[in-house]
């Protein structure tokens, strides 16, 4: 059963502020941004869906509709012969080009607890408003809140930054209105490397990134480089939580899956993820069977052959730029498209980084 949340919602929130105490949870807990979910650029659903039952509790950021977030729950309960569960996020942002959140769970172990808010940001900080959800542990009846959230990326680090220091303000929110007692994790795609001075606000309340190795969470075109440290998972110092184990499942060096692969029919990041009381990634050999290879349904987006109604699904473009993209032909270059109105430098190189060009 799925469900959309469009509006802030209470339900539950007393009732689950009264368990107490809440610890030694047993599931594992990753949160990954599966690039532009639900839009049609060749996914492999399939495969999608092995890595992601690897997991008991998967956050996951740029869900782009309903479809795609429905796809890939199928894809989950295909992959481990398990019933799953999900819910997400109405369609959040500013301007034409919005993404949603949204948790899944393995129906098992995980059980939801209610308690799905989108966060009522007053002072209109954030561009893409972070979902939170209660769960609760089938084993042992423990709940825990989990709270999803997608930093905007900008022209670059001081466009990030107002966001990152809000989560401070956020945090306190969660625990002061929302959550009371409840043990928060805070997860997500933050566009900055968690060792940024730009955390130190949220530091100084306790709360700390779960380390893994140390290596990227994003995947560059070169094989075996993750260049940025981009993806992480917060929890407050002294939890109750009791964590026991941590990675970046590198899903390309794990399944020999090519980073062109990857970036083109999977995701540009790979999942980070946490144990709770000695749980433990599920194996998965099916991988080997589906055989990793682009999707027949790929398709890029060619700036000099694409209609208006591809070229408008490119990050930042609506109708409008694409029209002027179709004016602009021939292009030799899409770091051009900056004489495009209204597209930064930054805003090309997120374009140029989302994996929808053709080469």
């Amino acid at each position: 059963m799925n469900k959309i949340f469009k509006v802030l919602s209470f339900t539950g929130f007393a009732a689950a502020s009264m368990l107490a105490p809440y610890l030694h949870a047993d599931v594992t807990i990753a949160t990954w941004n599966i690039k532009h979910l639900g839009w049609k650029n060749g996914k492999n659903y399939a495969v999608l869906g092995e890595i992601g039952s690897v997991f008991d509790l998967l956050a996951v950021q740029e869900v782009m509709s309903e479809e795609g977030a429905a796809k890939l729950h199928r894809s989950l309960e295909a992959a481990s012969n398990e019933s799953w569960a999900y819910t997400m996020s109405h369609l959040i942002g500013r301007s034409s080009y919005k993404e949603a959140y949204a948790f899944f769970w393995r129906e098992s172990e995980v059980a939801s607890a209610g308690g799905d808010v989108v966060f009522f940001d007053g002072g209109d900080v954030f561009a893409r408003e972070p979902y939170s959800a209660l769960f609760t542990d089938r084993d042992t009846n423990e709940t825990f809140a989990l709270s999803n959230v997608h930093i905007l990326y900008g022209d670059g680090v001081s466009d990030r930054l107002p966001e990152i220091e809000a989560l401070s303000d956020y945090w306190q929110w969660l625990g002061d209105e929302v959550y009371p007692d409840v043990p928060r994790i805070l997860v997500g795609d933050f566009n900055l490397d968690s060792e940024h001075l730009g955390f130190d606000t949220l530091e100084q309340l306790g709360v700390e990134p779960s380390y893994s190795d140390g290596r990227g969470t994003t995947i560059s075109t070169t094989e075996g480089r993750y260049p940025n440290h981009y993806d992480h998972i917060f929890l407050q110092r002294g939890s109750a939580l009791n964590v026991t184990d941590q990675g970046i499942l590198r899903f390309p060096e794990k399944w020999g899956i090519t980073h062109d692969v990857a970036r083109d029919s999977i995701s540009d990041h790979v999942p980070v993820w946490i144990a709770l009381n000695s749980a433990s990634l599920r194996t998965n050999a099916e991988l080997d069977e589906i055989g990793v290879t682009a999707s027949s349904e790929s398709t890029c987006i060619d700036l000099n052959e694409s209609p208006v109604s591809a070229l408008d699904q490119l990050p930042h473009v609506g109708g409008s730029r694409a029209q002027e993209v179709i004016e602009g032909r021939p292009w030799s270059s899409a770091s051009n498209l900056i004489r495009v109105n209204g597209l930064s430098a930054g805003r090309v190189e997120e374009i140029m980084s989302s994996g929808l060009l053709c080469h």
